[in-house]
C-alpha cells in the first residue's frame, strides 16, 4: 500500500523524536520529585506567657490574659436580625450600631464587629453562635492582653502593653525582655516571662493618691507629682503623677494623663534648691555656720565689665546665718554666699548630686534636666547667684529625691530604684535589690547640719504647716515662676510650688517630695504644698508603723528631784548657752535691751551669734533647742 503523501517518512521520524523527548522530560521531572525530600512544615511559634507586675508585697498590678477581636463574614449570616439580637447585648453594643456595621460591610468578605473583647465575653458570644448556627460565619482572633486590676493606680509607673504584646510605656516597656523573653531558634514551645516585684506599696500608694487628688481639687491645679522613697535603700514606696490614666482603657486617655512627669519633666525648682546650694557652700568651706549676711531686701552688684545684677528678696531680713537664710528662704543671703565660691567648683558639686544627668531608674524617657556650663552662650555674671536660689537650672522630681538621699545618709547618695525583686514563674528569685551607695558628696557634718536647718524650717520657718509635732521632720519649700513658652520669659500667672521633706531628722527613714503645678489663686508653697507634705508624712508614718511621740519610754519611780538653779546672768559678751534647758532661758524673754528668739523645745544645741560676741543694744540672739 502506498503511504499518504502527507505522512512522509521524515515527518514520522521527527514526530517520534519529539514524543520521546516529551516523555523523557516527564520521566525526569517525576524522578526529581520522587528523590527530593518532602518539605517540612514550619513549626508553630512558641507560646509566650508574659510575667506579672506586682507591688512589693505581691499584690497584682498587671497580669496576662487573652483578648479577642470578634469579626464576621456578612454574606454567611442567614438571619441578620437574629444574629444582631443575640450578640449585641453580650458585647454591650447598641443593636443599631451593629446593624450599621454589617450594612456598610455587606459586600465585604470580612468585618470586625468589636475588637479586644475579654475572655468571658468571648466565651458567651461563642456559645450563643454555636447554639444558633452562626459559628461558620464568625471568627475570633486571639491577641495577647493585659489586665490592670487597680486601673489608675501608679499608672505612669506601671505603663501599658500594646496589641502586639510589647510594652509601650513605664515598666511594661523598660522591662519588656524580662517580662516577655525573646524567642530564639532553640526556644521551647512554652516560654514564661519573669515576674517583677516593684518597690511601691500598693496600699500606701492608694492612700497617698487620695491625698494627692484632694490637693489637686482643692488648689484647682493642673498637675501634681509625689514621690516617697526609703532614705537608706533608695526604694521608692509611692510614685504619683496626676492626672493619671486608666490602664485598662489607655487608648482613650488624654496626653496629659499619659505623661510621666516625675521622670520626664524638667523645671526650675526655686527655693527648694537652696538646701543643696547651702550644703555646697558649707562643704567647700567658703562659709561657716556662724557667718552672717545682711539682707536689705535686694541683692545688687555691678561687675567690672559693667553688668548689673539685681535679685530681689520678699523681705528685709536683716542679719542672717545660713540656718536663718534657709528658714526665711532669703534670696539676698544666698546670692551673697554664692559670691564666695568659684563657679566651676559650685557647678561640679551640683553635678555630683546628680543634677544634669539621668538618675538611672528603671523608667523610659527620663530627662537629664539642665545644668549650665560657664562656657555656655547664656552664662553670665548673674548665673551663679541665680542658680543658688533655684533658677537658671532645670531638674526633675526624681533628681530632687536622688539629691536628698545625700542629706539623709551622712553625705552619701543612694541609687533610686523601682525594682524590689524579680522571680521566675515558679517563684524562685533571680534578683533582689540591695542598696547601691554612690561616692560621698558632702561631709557627714555638712549633711547633718543641713538636716537640722530643714527642721528649723519646719518648726519656725516657711514650712511650719508641714510640722508634725510628734515626729521630727525637716522641710524646704519653694515657689517658682514657670517659663512662658509662648511669649518667652517667665509667666506672671503660672507657678510651680514644691516642698521636700526628710523624716525623722535624728534617723532619716523617708524622703517625701511633692510638686503642685499651676494652682489657681494661692500658689505659695508654704501654704499649699507644706500642708500636703504634713498630711502625707503622717499617713506614711502610720502605714509603716513608725514610732510616734519623739521620746523613748522609760521606767521611773515617780519621784523627781529638782535642784535649784542660779538665774542666768549676761555680762558684756554672749555666754555659751549650749546644753541649757528651756526653763532657764525664759527670764531672757523679759529683757528690754536685747531680743531673744527660742526655737524648739528641750536643750540648747546651737546659737547665733556665737559665744563671746559683744552684746550691743537691741541685739537679736537666736537659740535652737532639741
Amino acid at each position: 500500500m502506498q503511504m499518504n503523501s502527507y505522512l512522509k517518512k521524515w515527518r514520522v521520524i521527527f514526530l517520534g523524536i519529539c514524543m520521546m523527548i516529551f516523555a523523557g522530560i516527564i520521566v525526569f521531572k517525576y524522578a526529581k520529585l520522587a528523590f527530593i525530600k518532602e518539605a517540612q512544615k514550619l513549626p508553630a511559634p512558641p507560646v509566650v506567657e508574659r510575667g506579672s507586675i506586682v507591688d512589693r508585697n505581691g499584690k497584682a498590678l498587671a497580669v496576662s490574659t487573652n483578648f479577642y477581636h470578634f469579626g464576621v463574614t456578612p454574606s454567611a449570616i442567614k438571619n441578620t436580625a437574629e444574629f444582631i439580637s443575640l450578640v449585641a447585648p453580650i458585647l454591650h453594643e447598641d443593636e443599631k450600631n451593629v446593624a450599621q456595621i454589617l450594612t456598610n460591610a455587606a459586600d465585604s468578605r470580612f468585618v470586625y464587629i468589636k475588637k479586644k473583647i475579654d475572655q468571658n465575653t468571648y466565651e458567651e458570644v461563642y456559645k450563643v453562635c454555636a447554639e444558633n448556627g452562626f459559628v461558620a460565619a464568625v471568627r475570633f482572633d486571639r491577641i495577647p492582653g493585659r489586665v490592670y486590676p487597680e486601673n489608675t493606680l501608679a499608672s505612669q509607673l506601671i505603663g501599658y502593653m500594646g496589641n502586639d504584646g510589647n510594652g509601650l510605656s513605664g515598666i511594661e516597656y523598660s522591662m519588656q525582655d524580662t517580662l516577655s523573653p525573646v524567642i530564639t531558634p532553640d526556644a521551647p514551645m512554652q516560654l514564661k516571662g519573669k515576674n517583677i516585684y516593684l518597690t511601691i506599696d500598693a496600699n500606701l500608694q492608694f492612700k497617698l493618691e487620695k491625698i494627692a487628688r484632694d490637693a489637686i481639687e482643692r488648689t484647682q491645679a493642673e498637675s501634681l507629682m509625689l514621690i516617697a522613697a526609703e532614705a537608706k535603700t533608695g526604694e521608692i514606696l509611692s510614685y504619683i503623677s496626676l492626672p493619671e490614666a486608666n490602664l485598662n482603657d489607655y487608648s482613650h486617655a488624654s496626653q496629659m494623663e499619659l505623661v510621666d512627669r516625675p521622670a520626664t519633666q524638667s523645671y526650675e525648682p526655686g527655693s527648694v534648691f537652696k538646701v543643696f546650694s547651702v550644703a555646697s557652700f558649707l562643704d567647700a568651706g567658703v562659709i561657716s555656720e556662724n557667718d552672717i549676711f545682711n539682707c536689705d531686701g535686694i541683692y545688687e552688684r555691678r561687675t567690672n565689665s559693667g553688668e548689673r545684677i539685681v535679685i530681689t528678696c520678699l523681705e528685709h531680713h536683716g542679719w542672717l546665718s545660713a540656718r536663718d537664710a534657709l528658714k526665711f528662704s532669703c534670696n539676698d543671703a544666698l546670692a551673697q554666699m554664692s559670691e564666695k565660691i568659684e563657679s566651676e567648683p559650685f557647678l561640679a558639686k551640683i553635678r555630683s548630686l546628680g543634677f544634669g544627668s539621668r538618675t538611672g531608674v528603671e523608667l523610659p524617657g527620663e530627662t537629664t534636666g539642665s545644668v549650665r556650663k560657664t562656657s555656655d552662650r547664656l552664662w553670665s555674671a548673674r548665673s551663679k547667684p541665680t542658680i543658688a536660689i533655684g533658677q537658671e537650672i532645670s531638674v526633675s522630681a526624681l533628681q530632687m529625691v536622688q539629691a536628698a538621699t545625700a542629706l539623709a545618709n551622712d553625705g552619701v547618695p543612694v541609687q533610686l530604684t523601682f525594682i524590689s525583686k524579680i522571680t521566675n514563674h515558679d517563684g524562685s528569685e533571680v534578683y533582689r535589690h540591695s542598696p547601691e551607695l554612690k561616692d560621698p558628696v558632702f561631709k557627714k557634718h555638712t549633711a547633718n547640719y543641713l538636716l537640722s536647718c530643714m527642721e528649723t524650717v519646719a518648726r519656725s520657718g516657711t514650712g511650719t504647716r508641714a510640722n508634725l509635732g510628734d515626729v521630727s521632720i525637716g522641710v524646704k519649700t519653694g515657689t517658682a515662676q514657670m517659663a512662658d513658652h509662648i511669649n518667652g520669659g517667665y509667666s506672671k500667672t503660672d507657678f510651680l510650688s514644691n516642698c521636700i521633706a526628710i523624716f525623722p531628722i535624728e534617723k532619716p527613714e523617708i524622703i517625701l517630695y511633692i510638686v503642685i503645678e499651676k494652682a489657681k489663686g494661692e500658689n505659695y508653697a508654704g501654704r499649699i504644698v507644706a500642708p500636703v507634705i504634713g498630711e502625707a508624712a503622717s499617713v506614711i508614718i502610720d502605714h509603716l508603723g513608725m514610732s510616734r511621740g519623739g521620746a523613748a519610754s522609760l521606767a521611773h519611780s515617780g519621784f523627781v528631784s529638782i535642784s535649784g538653779t542660779n538665774p542666768l546672768m549676761l555680762s558684756d559678751t554672749i555666754p555659751d548657752f549650749t546644753g541649757l534647758p528651756k526653763r532657764e532661758l525664759l527670764p531672757l524673754l523679759n529683757r528690754s535691751d536685747i531680743q531673744v528668739r527660742i526655737n524648739g523645745d528641750g536643750w540648747v544645741q546651737s546659737q547665733n551669734p556665737p559665744a563671746g560676741t559683744p552684746i550691743t543694744e537691741n541685739m537679736e540672739i537666736e537659740l535652737y533647742l532639741e
